[in-house]
């Protein structure tokens, strides 16, 4: 039997999920534990198939819009945040509900809220048709928000004559890409607002620098994480123009293309903020099917992050619901 050619597999610190996702996935847990099954859950608590599945087996149900759930049910609300129209549906139908929006996602809210408050017409950078823009979107009227995605939209967009103007940003956007856009905004409206502290969480920033940092060293770099997961997808990018020459997002072991990747000696592997670091164990098992794998580790930076788990969940498990 041949042996295996040897590969050398950096793996990327921080990686894999945030506290914000952990949150949600522990809301939906805590809930399940609580109130008993089904709980049900407005669109996918998270980007990742195998976090969905893994509660849909506890007894999650996920369900597209409120209507689809039983008003005698407890409803919970994904980590990317949804419209004010969601919340006040949910107490018009007298529903139990419990908000999984990370509590960066509500500070970006607020932010254009109070902006809004204030008179100013709020651009969001960020991309159209994400479950956050979404969101953020649907915290201020109709009008009040326009969607800025890239330079050209920058430097051509109309705007409201006569308003002052601020921007906030979706907070899983590529730092470099933003900074961009940013640029674009302040040459055209050197007026412009700017949010009071960065947007794009610290998640993101670190996930992102943590790729940079590797990304040079690598024949080809995989990232973990699912093709609607924006923060994911934003990795792959950062991995391209940092100068890994191949970079690829991948869901699970099995989707791994070993044509694509090409001859190999250094991997980079990290994971999208959504994604459990049993998926990581998995690609690294598929590797060692196929090479003699050393695991070389490249923690940038440690992470503390905690958030609180919402009051109405804490308070009804003292109650003993």
């Amino acid at each position: 039997m041949a042996a295996k050619p040897p590969l050398t597999i950096l793996l990327a610190g921080p990686r894999g999920f945030c506290a914000g996702v952990d949150r949600a996935i522990e809301i939906v847990e805590r809930a399940l534990q609580v109130y008993g099954a089904p709980v049900y859950v407005r669109h996918e608590i998270v980007h990742n198939r195998f976090v969905v599945e893994s509660l849909e087996a506890k007894g999650a149900v996920f369900v597209k819009e409120l209507d689809e759930a039983p008003v005698d049910k407890p409803v919970v609300f994904s980590a990317h945040g949804v419209p004010k129209s969601v919340p006040a549906e949910a107490e018009r139908r007298r529903m139990i509900y419990l908000d999984a929006t990370c509590p960066l996602v509500s500070k970006v809210h607020h932010e254009a809220a109070r902006h809004h408050k204030e008179g100013f017409h709020v651009l969001l950078i960020g991309h159209e048709g994400h479950p956050e823009v979404i969101g953020t979107m649907g915290q201020l009227p109709e009008g009040a928000i326009t969607l800025v995605e890239t330079v050209a939209d920058a430097q051509t967009l109309d705007v409201p004559a006569g308003k002052p103007l601020a921007f906030v940003t979706q907070t899983t956007l590529s730092l470099d890409d933003t900074a961009e856009i940013v640029a674009a905004l302040r040459a055209r409206f050197p007026e412009i607002e700017a949010p009071r502290k960065e947007d794009i969480c610290y998640a993101t920033t670190n996930r992102q620098q943590a790729v940079k940092a590797l990304a040079g060293e690598c024949d080809a770099l995989l990232v973990v994480g699912a093709p609607n997961s924006s923060n994911s997808k934003r990795l792959v990018e950062v991995a391209e123009k940092a100068g890994c020459p191949r970079a690829f997002l991948v869901q699970r072991g099995a989707d791994i293309d070993w044509d694509a990747l090409g001859p190999l000696r250094t991997l980079g592997l990290t994971a999208g903020a959504s994604a459990p670091e049993v998926l990581v164990e998995e690609v690294i098992a598929a590797f060692r099917e196929h090479y003699e794998v050393t695991l070389e580790a490249r923690d940038l930076t440690q992470e503390d992050v905690h958030f609180k788990l919402p009051r109405v969940l804490l308070d009804a498990a003292e109650a003993g619901e």
